[in-house]
């Protein structure tokens, strides 16, 4: 993709086209601010750009039929989500439906070369089923603070080698393209409101529980970042001061009392202690535990899983309450690995806010959990790399 909008009406159509799919002349003319002479004057440009073309017939509304106009369809975008313990890579249309998609297990903390390389290769994989020739963008999801503008991470308590490390400048050059990197849970949150739940919501939270905790902040339908990159790692706020010691170096952090590690650990402590005969057997069998573990236990009636539940279920709703009171959403999504806790898991973070938060600001908040799970994070890359590249050069 070598054309870019030459102004913002033309990037305002593009986004239209890009999320509202083929469009006639007059269903555009209907949602932008542009006198018809404009608008063809816009949408011809568009069309010899090679950005958009034409798509047969539209439903006639009176008069001549006019054509439907869509981007272009061989356009491409690679959508790539790194987790701390996994990578997914998907291809999609400009439309972001995702036409392929890969996941492989990968620790985070081997490096970004590493990674990296396991990217590139999904990403080659991808190609080679006829899927796409190129890519004509990149979007990545790391999981740890971003300085945004640069595409660097900054001290990313979880991944060890990768603080100041060139993502953006490194995979642009390799893949042969446009990239733009941000924090996983952004990208979760720009997923599901492309694609999700959050659809219809201008403004909301996107928390995300997984090895880490990180929450999306979405204002007026935009990602807020904060001055540096660093919004939303609500993992790190303290929830017990003489609490566990935490990998960013302080004690009683969210997230070293309720993430993906920490119920891990709890469960197999519980398990070793002989309170849960359900992971005990399970520990046994598998000679460690995850999430998926304590749901199963949980699902079973198993009292000390769902007490791991309830009680991180708190810890977290605490938190949200605070952010709730403070920032007043119209929804609250929950995603991440740790989700197949399910209801449980919800119906305690909700318990807490509801019970902490003015009514004023939880009357009409629905809290609930996302709706795309494991393509979340790779439908929201395929949007910030889209946001990028329609956009006024």
């Amino acid at each position: 993709m070598t054309a870019r909008p030459a102004n913002a009406h033309q990037a305002r159509l593009l986004r239209l086209l890009r999320d509202g799919g083929p469009s006639s002349r007059a269903q555009l003319g209907d949602l932008v601010d542009l006198s018809r002479s404009k608008l063809a004057v816009e949408v011809d440009r568009l069309l010899e750009t090679g950005l958009v073309v034409a798509d047969g017939l539209a439903a006639s509304r009176g008069g001549r039929r006019s054509h439907n106009i869509r981007l272009a369809p061989e356009l491409r975008f690679l959508g790539v989500d790194i987790g701390a313990t996994s990578v997914d890579v998907a291809v999609t249309n400009a439309e972001l439906e995702v036409l392929g998609h890969l996941n492989h297990p990968m620790d985070v903390r081997e490096g970004p070369v590493a990674v990296f390389e396991q990217v590139l290769a999904m990403a080659a994989k991808l190609k080679a089923t006829g899927l796409a020739e190129g890519f004509d963008g990149a979007g990545i999801g790391v999981p740890g603070p971003v300085r945004y503008p640069e595409g660097v991470p900054v001290a990313p308590p979880i991944m060890p080698g990768w603080d100041g490390f060139p993502v953006r400048e490194a995979l642009s050059q390799d893949l042969g393209c446009p990239v733009m990197v941000d924090n996983d849970v952004n990208l979760m949150a720009m997923g599901e409101q492309h694609a999700g739940v959050a659809r219809s919501v201008g403004d909301f939270l996107c928390v995300k529980i997984g090895t880490g905790i990180g929450c999306g902040i979405v204002v007026g339908g935009e990602v807020y970042r904060g001055t540096t990159g660093s919004a939303g790692d609500i993992g790190h706020i303290q929830v017990d001061p003489y609490g566990r010691a935490c990998a960013c170096g302080n004690k009683g952090c969210l997230e070293a009392h309720f993430s993906g590690a920490a119920l891990a650990r709890d469960a197999e402590e519980a398990a070793r202690a002989g309170r849960s005969p359900e992971l005990a057997e399970r520990l046994a069998a598998k000679g460690r535990l995850t999430a998926v573990d304590v749901a199963a236990a949980a699902s079973a009636g198993d009292t000390a899983a769902l007490e791991l539940i309830r009680a991180g279920g708190n810890r977290v709703g605490q938190v949200i309450a605070g952010l709730v009171s403070f920032f007043n959403p119209g929804l609250v999504v929950i995603g991440g690995g740790v989700t197949g806790l399910g209801h449980n898991l919800l119906a305690a973070v909700r318990t807490q806010v509801y019970r902490r938060s003015l009514p004023l600001a939880t009357g009409n908040l629905p809290i609930v959990l996302g709706e795309l799970g494991a393509v979340a994070g790779v439908i929201g890359a395929a949007r910030l790399i889209s946001d990028h590249l329609f956009s006024p050069a």
